[in-house]
């Protein structure tokens, strides 16, 4: 598994990360096709064994069950210092709605929170959800270097906001000697492309790293336009993001399967090896519910596609409404 340098940081992670909010009891937090302890730790393993040591998850993915499965099954499959370990803070936990949010109180309570799930004394890398319009960001900001001054987390890093919120937070944290953003949690698919009008440039620029959720478009560019899955019949996020663009995007699927077919890969390959090729991506973070998925990803690792081949998949694509930003 190739390793690759986190934006302008020292932080090296395999070229893929696996995304952990698949992993989860279905019965808490509004993620029925999520999978439980027994059947998380056969993933858990295929990827530790396939090199993949970059694990991100988030202290509400089905509140807090996914930190508390890899904090149970994980560290019986590596040491500490074999996995760079992500997680994040934002949304509200079913039993503690108060500590909802981005304010010092919340940040401080979280952290240790999560450290207590996935039974570890850091995190590899801290990250806010999403942006909290009711908190100052300097507050923010300085909660964030505490976490890292007490070695709690030991980078810190953000995800889906607008360009000009990351760059006031990254501003606040050099202004006053804070610790700064090393990397950005961004939607970056064939079917959302919105963050290169400004968020991707800014990171170059700024030497952050792009770890890009939902690179196949929560599956929909692994199978053909309309097909439908268990999870998309439950998944209300995903109905959320692509509801309104169906049209458009089965323009985009159709070129995706074309050259697919072209290139006998699979769909999902091909969507993913145009995330992987675009400038600043580090590592994309893939989730999976079967094997024979995971598989098919790592398979696909030495696929490169041409710039007419880039070219020709990005063609069908219309502008889209920006989604998911608080």
């Amino acid at each position: 598994m190739k390793m690759n340098r986190l934006g302008r940081s020292g932080l090296k992670v395999s070229e893929l990360c696996l995304g952990c909010m698949s992993f989860g009891e279905p019965l808490r937090g509004g993620h029925p096709w999520t999978l439980p302890k027994e059947e998380s730790k056969v993933l858990l393993r295929q990827a530790i064994e396939a090199g993949i040591n970059f694990l991100d998850t988030a202290n509400v993915y089905s509140d807090g069950s996914s930190e508390e499965i890899l904090g149970e099954v994980l560290w019986h499959m590596v040491r500490r210092d074999e996995v760079v370990l992500a997680t994040k803070v934002h949304g509200a936990m079913q039993a503690e709605p108060q500590m909802r949010g981005l304010s010092r109180r919340s940040i401080l309570h979280n952290i240790d929170a999560s450290l207590k799930r996935l039974r570890t004394d850091h995190v590899d890398l801290y990250q806010t959800h999403r942006w909290d319009n009711e908190t100052p960001i300097e507050e923010t900001m300085e909660a964030l270097h505490d976490v890292v001054k007490a070695g709690k987390a030991r980078y810190i890093g953000a995800s889906t906001m607008w360009a000009w919120q990351f760059a006031k937070a990254q501003e606040v944290a050099r202004a006053n000697g804070w610790t700064p953003f090393v990397s950005m949690q961004n939607q970056i698919s064939l079917l959302y492309r919105e963050e290169e009008r400004e968020m991707i440039s800014l990171c170059l620029d700024q030497g952050v790293g792009l770890i890009p959720w939902s690179p196949i478009a929560r599956g929909k560019l692994a199978r053909p336009a309309g097909a439908e899955t268990a999870r998309t019949e439950k998944d209300q996020y995903m109905k959320f993001l692509f509801a309104k663009t169906e049209e458009a995007d089965a323009r985009v699927i159709g070129a995706v399967q074309a050259l697919a077919a072209e290139l006998g890969r699979p769909m999902a390959q091909v969507a993913l090896a145009w995330v992987r090729q675009k400038t600043g991506v580090t590592a994309p973070i893939v989730g999976f519910t079967k094997p024979e998925h995971l598989t098919e990803a790592l398979d696909g690792l030495d696929l490169m596609l041409t710039p007419g081949q880039m070219a020709e998949l990005e063609a069908p694509y219309v502008p889209h409404l920006p989604l998911g930003q608080e």
